[in-house]
Parts: structure tokens; sequence; C-alpha cells
């Protein structure tokens, strides 16, 4: 990181804290990376800070249907696009996607290569309440004389994710916490590559991929998908998703982590993991070769 980009970066973050001066508006959620990045600024150290300044904003909004939203920030971003992940209680999943779909657009054309902040958060002030009334209204019961349609089948799905890398923390953090909220077991691999797996209703894979797709990578696709319909005659939904689970959880999972940055992982122990799991046969479909 240039000097430079770090005194834009820490003036923002400094204004930031001023629009925000309550503690439960503004958090610094890693104390450490944000006293890093000062040093740097400040000349205390001539190292460029290792890690980024992840912050929460609570944006309390003016609007009837919207109480408060809120705004995760992982702000190394210049050159690159930050890292924005905003949060609603009143928003439906679908919503949710659509919204974080269109701020990486927003930021795509608007942010790259410039601090961006405080735009952006004006442009989330200005266009989540349409998002939480699109939702609103979506939420209609059948009308009367309407038969209502019958239930769709249930379907459990896996997804195999592959990424050229998984190094920073406030990513892992992500995808720790957003499988734990959507119900899916599975575990991720940091390091590079990086592997991801989750498992669970095929409705909250599919925010998942949502979600994770839309934060900046290098590269990042699902190698490969498993969906298995439900028989609705055997058993409930739970009950049926977790005979199909081959994972207990989700966690991360460290293999001997070696290299000179120490972030690649013992591929043999991976392989043995998967195997051990009902699931070596994916270690191919990952790396071409076949396991040992």
């Amino acid at each position: 990181m240039a000097l430079e980009e770090a005194e834009a970066q820490l003036a923002e973050l400094e204004l930031l804290s001023s629009m925000f001066p309550c503690e439960e508006e503004f958090v610094v959620t890693d104390q450490l990376a944000f006293a890093e990045l000062r040093d740097y600024v400040e000349g205390v150290s001539s190292a460029p800070p290792q890690s980024r300044p992840d912050f929460l904003i609570k944006h309390r909004m003016d609007s009837a249907s919207t109480k408060e939203v809120d705004v995760t920030i992982s702000c190394t971003y210049v050159p690159i696009l930050p890292e924005i992940s905003v949060r609603c209680a009143q928003l439906s999943r679908a919503q949710q996607t659509q919204l974080h779909a269109d701020l990486h657009s927003y930021l795509l054309e608007n942010c790259s290569g410039e601090v961006c902040l405080l735009a952006t958060l004006e442009w989330v002030k200005d266009n989540a309440a349409q998002y939480i009334d699109r939702s609103a209204q979506a939420v209609v019961g059948p009308k009367r004389d309407e038969t209502p349609a019958p239930p769709t089948q249930e379907t459990f799905t896996r997804l195999w994710i592959y990424s050229h890398h998984i190094y920073n923390k406030s990513k892992r953090k992500n995808i720790l916490e957003w499988s734990k909220e959507l119900n899916l077991s599975g575990f991720s691999m940091p390091g590079k590559p990086g592997v991801v797996c989750v498992e669970g209703l095929r409705s909250p894979c599919d925010e998942f991929w949502s979600r994770v797709k839309c934060l900046t990578w290098k590269r990042i696709m699902i190698r490969h998908r498993e969906d298995i319909p439900l028989d609705s005659h055997c058993g409930s939904v739970d009950e049926s998703v977790a005979l199909l689970r081959k994972f207990t959880g989700f966690d991360e999972a460290i293999f001997d982590p070696h290299g000179n940055r120490g972030n690649h992982m013992d591929l043999g122990q991976l392989y043995q993991f998967l195997s051990e799991k009902g699931c070596g046969e994916i270690f191919q479909l990952y790396f071409g070769i076949e396991g040992k």
C-alpha cells in the first residue's frame, strides 16, 4: 500500500468516526489493523499495514419501514474495490441478494481507485428503503377465490466452491458467519487455493453463493454442485436433510500450512479428510489428479 493511499483511507475513517460518534454506531472490529494504518501514516512504522481495518456502521434510517441498516466494511480498497456487506432485518433473502448485486455494480462504476465510503453510505441510505418496500409488497397472501399453489419439492444441495486463494480475515469471517446464519454445514479451507463446501437446503445454499461471489476475488467458481430432491414420504424435511449431510456444523479446516507465507495446505491431508467424509472423489474434480 502506498503512503498516499493509506493517508486517504485514514482521513476517511476519521471522518466517519466523527460522523458516527456513538460507540454503538461506529465499531472498529480490528483495532490492531487500525493502529497499524495510523502508525504507517504518522511515520511510527515504515512497514505498510499487513491487514485491513474492518468496521461496522449501524446506519439509522429516516423511514417508517426501515429503522436501522448494518453496514460492514473492510476498507483496504485503493486501488481495489472495498468489501461492503449490508444487513437489514426487514429485507427478505431475495431483496438482500438484489441489494448486494446492485451495490456491487455501483462500486464498479463509481469507486475504482478512489476513496468512496461516504458516497457508498449515501447510496445505501438513498436506496435501502426501496428494496424493503418491494419486499413488503411481495408478501401478499392468495386471494380468496384463488387455489393455493401446491408446495414445491424441497431439494438438498451441496456446493463445492473453488477460489484462487482465501487469505482475507474479513472474507473468512463472512464465510463462517453466513454458513451458520443459513444453517449450512461443511467446511472452508483458507490459503492457496481456497476450498469451500456448503450443504443444506437449496435456497440457503444459493443465498450463500450469491453473497460470497459478490465479494472481491481474483477467481472464484462453483467447481461441482449436487442437487438431491427430497422425498416427502420419508420423514420431515429436517430429518431428510440430516441424513444427507456429510459434515457436522461448519468450521475452517487447516491442514499443516507451509510455504514462505504459510498459505499452502497439505493436500494429502485434505484428501484424507474428504475420504473420511465419504467424498474423496471430489479431490480429483478440484485438482485433476487422484488423491493419495
